[in-house]
């Protein structure tokens, strides 16, 4: 009983740390002051939110790190000092969250700053997966970092991130404008692309932060609703009530999966890069499909091309995106009907790959709305589908297009090329 009690209180603990944590992300808003302010309040909220002595968010460029902000006062003057043999450093190489619990017994890591043992370091990622700098917490005594705790501090290290990028998108626009006096006509397209960049990468943080929030307060009592469910499944119960039964766990299992896909669309895409050669993704792609319930009574045609193509990309992903695009050309066909995938490599820069079929057109003002989050034309569908295809092309560099008329409907996917071999 006292032990029940115990795990009560410490999940409620969790709930209102992590509540405090999102109500202060929420007051966080950059362009109400300098970034410097912005940065001082995220490395003060993680001293306060971790119960550690000290947090500094730093800038780390070739070679040497740069505070940017402090929890403590710090002196007057720029603070720059070399990453070489710093704790610092080894998250920077290799771009994952570090817990030491007492540098002094674990060298290997780096040395701390004197007076400190305890540290925990976080990487600044930009959407673009760079990591650009760290939010470092040190403290004067031993201590271990819970799960929790590091989750804390990585949700800080993505909105600071966000902040420091943007800023700089910021501070690039403004060069443009004064540049564009002289140069109308050539920096338009540039100042244009900055602007669309700012705004998309904002969009996304609002929404990271919003679906961070609902989904967090909507799965802890559906996993109860789920337990008790399934505890109902082990009694015996008359017909109608086990349709019942499964009816309910049937939708609790669908909202959990819509949880599910709304936090990885909130999420950046971090992408696990290698050398993929096309035709030989696509055929181990291909033997997958074949046992998929959709492709089944279906023809997947693919024709490989004649010269060896190689693309640098996440293969995991990007096995998601062909899935995800060949499943919705198979439920548009009736059986029987083929599905042709086709690689172009008629420009020697990037690779189109398209999945075609020839079931009804698109009508135009359901087309443009296809890549758009929540929208979607099946009763059953989450409307995520293709929003998390784009976002994943998109991160790759790449670029999705849907064309649809008479004659069927093609999604391409084109990507850059970093090697194709010529005869």
């Amino acid at each position: 009983m006292i032990q029940a009690i115990d795990n009560k209180t410490l999940q409620n603990q969790m709930w209102q740390r992590e509540r405090r944590a999102i109500a202060l992300l929420s007051s966080l808003n950059y362009r109400t002051g300098k970034l410097n302010s912005y940065l001082h309040n995220v490395a003060c909220g993680v001293s306060e939110l971790l119960n550690v002595d000290w947090s500094v968010v730093t800038l780390c460029q070739e070679g040497f790190e740069r505070v940017l902000a402090s929890s403590i006062d710090m002196g007057k003057g720029e603070h720059v000092y070399s990453l070489h043999g710093l704790l610092t450093n080894t998250v920077v190489k290799t771009g994952r969250s570090l817990v030491v619990e007492d540098a002094n017994e674990h060298p290997e890591y780096g040395k701390a700053p004197e007076g400190y043992c305890a540290y925990l370091g976080i990487p600044l990622r930009t959407a673009e997966g760079e990591v650009i700098g760290t939010i470092c917490s040190f403290h004067q005594q031993p201590r271990e970092f819970s799960q929790e705790e590091i989750q804390l501090g990585e949700l800080f290290a993505e909105r600071a991130a966000t902040a420091i990028d943007n800023y700089h998108l910021y501070k690039q626009q403004c060069q443009f404008n004064y540049i564009l006096e002289a140069e109308v006509q050539k920096r338009t397209l540039e100042l244009r692309a900055v602007q669309a960049k700012l705004v998309e990468q904002e969009r996304l943080a609002a929404i990271g932060e919003f679906a961070a929030m609902i989904v967090h307060e909507i799965r802890n009592p559906l996993t109860t609703i789920i337990m008790g469910l399934k505890y109902f499944q082990k009694t015996v119960l008359t017909e109608a009530a086990q349709e019942r039964l499964s009816l309910a766990s049937g939708e609790a299992n669908r909202l959990e999966n819509l949880l599910s896909e709304i936090l990885f669309y909130a999420k950046p895409q971090v992408l696990q890069l290698c050398e993929l050669d096309v035709d030989q993704f696509i055929c181990e792609l291909l033997n997958y499909m074949s046992e998929m319930p959709e492709a089944v009574s279906r023809k997947i045609e693919f024709m490989p091309v004649s010269v060896p193509v190689k693309i640098l990309g996440d293969k995991d992903k990007l096995k998601q995106v062909f899935i995800n695009i060949v499943r919705n050309a198979c439920e548009a066909v009736s059986p029987g009907d083929p599905i042709k995938w086709e690689v172009d490599i008629s420009n020697p820069e990037q690779v189109c790959i398209n999945v075609c079929n020839g079931g009804q057109p698109i009508p135009p003002e359901v087309l443009s709305k296809l890549t758009q989050p929540f929208f979607s034309t099946k009763s059953s569908g989450t409307g995520l589908g293709l929003a998390i295809t784009k976002r994943i092309v998109n991160a790759h560099g790449g670029e999705l297009f849907i064309h649809s008329d008479t004659t069927g409907t093609t999604v391409s996917v084109q990507l850059p090329i970093t090697h194709l071999q010529s005869f």
